[in-house]
């Protein structure tokens, strides 16, 4: 072996590249994780309304760890995701001392019953609200559907002149809304939007005239209505002779 000098070389050069290897290895780690490259700068960034500038400083100086090349960046997401309003949060480093954050915020559609709130994405989230807004009433799981349907109500109801304020889904897909003039729409499982369609075609033109107080419509028929009237109070029925 010691006669072999091309092996011998080739011994040589493995230890030198390994030993290099090593010290680069080193030297990434020194550089990596010394204080000498800590976070100086962060930059917070988005259209934000709910999320107030004392939140995310707490986050910053509570959450945030470690140098600029060791800051887990998941973490710090999931650190500015535990504020209520935020959505989500993209975290990028920018060289040589900085974080660039971009917060997104959820945007309020609906209460979802007693128990949280409801995204324009439908979403469910926890966070408060003094918001005059929707309120939910359905299974869970069903959120995205009872936002498109509300965007679809409110479309569809439009000539009315009324608002949609209530929205029940029942466990057999059975849809029910309550417009902010207490008036309750019996909508049924199919149909639905055709449906409020019809009631609101009717509402101004006959409806609404009537001198009585209408608490409830039952659209649930093929080709009209049942409206439910407290204050009705039918006509004697004339004698025969």
């Amino acid at each position: 072996m010691w006669d072999n000098h091309r092996l011998l070389r080739g011994l040589a050069n493995w230890m030198l590249g390994a030993a290099a290897l090593m010290l680069l290895y080193a030297g990434g780690f020194w550089l990596t994780h010394e204080p000498v490259f800590p976070v100086k700068k962060i930059r917070i960034q988005g259209d934000m309304n709910r999320v107030t500038a004392e939140q995310l400083r707490f986050i910053a100086e509570h959450e945030l760890a470690g140098t600029f090349f060791t800051l887990d960046i998941d973490k710090t997401r999931a650190a500015f995701g535990k504020l209520p309003w935020v959505r989500d949060a993209q975290v990028r480093r920018r060289w040589p001392d900085a974080l660039d954050i971009t917060v997104e915020e959820h945007v309020a559609l609906a209460r979802w019953g007693e128990n949280g709130l409801v995204n324009t994405r439908g979403e469910r989230f926890d966070a408060a609200s003094d918001a005059k807004l929707p309120v939910f009433y359905g299974p869970a799981g069903t959120e995205k559907d009872m936002t498109a349907m509300l965007t679809q109500l409110r479309q569809a109801l439009q000539p009315s002149g009324l608002v949609p304020r209530e929205l029940w889904l029942s466990s057999r897909r059975a849809w029910k809304v309550g417009l902010d003039n207490q008036l309750q729409l019996e909508l049924g499982r199919n149909d639905a939007v055709a449906r409020a369609e019809r009631f609101a075609t009717y509402w101004k033109s006959e409806l609404a005239r009537l001198p009585y107080h209408i608490e409830y419509v039952d659209l649930r028929y093929p080709n009209g209505f049942a409206v439910r009237m407290p204050d009705y109070k039918a006509p004697p029925a004339k004698g025969n002779k």
